[in-house]
């Protein structure tokens, strides 16, 4: 028996909601990873493989130059890649939490994305 890790979870987890969720050109997929220092969103149209934006905490830290909690960054995640959104002609997004639950940062990332004013 294959020995079960949080990682190997959270893989099939996401594995199962990615069997039903898919982006296109104008809804794409706002997929979220999250380490253990940083967080990554990605704005993904799965129908034609390519990634139309993307911001993450290390862009951020590189703007901003300080050390917020790690929720205060994904928010500021969110917001720079609402913007991007924005900038791209995006209004609406289907939102991929990754197998992560809809917590913490993986929420406060989505809440930022929703301030930028792009409905998720």
């Amino acid at each position: 028996m294959a020995t079960k890790t949080r990682e190997s979870g959270r893989i099939r987890r996401h594995a199962r909601v990615r069997e039903k969720v898919r982006g296109s050109s104008a809804r794409p997929r706002l997929a979220v990873y999250r380490s253990l220092t940083h967080i990554y969103g990605q704005l993904i149209d799965d129908t034609a493989g390519k990634t139309l934006a993307a911001a993450s905490s290390l862009d951020a830290r590189k703007e901003k130059g300080s050390a917020d909690k790690k929720s205060e960054q994904a928010k500021a995640v969110g917001a720079a890649l609402g913007e991007r959104a924005k900038k791209a002609g995006i209004t609406e997004v289907v939102f991929d939490r990754g197998g992560y639950r809809y917590h913490g940062r993986v929420k406060a990332l989505a809440e930022g994305v929703r301030a930028a004013g792009v409905k998720v």
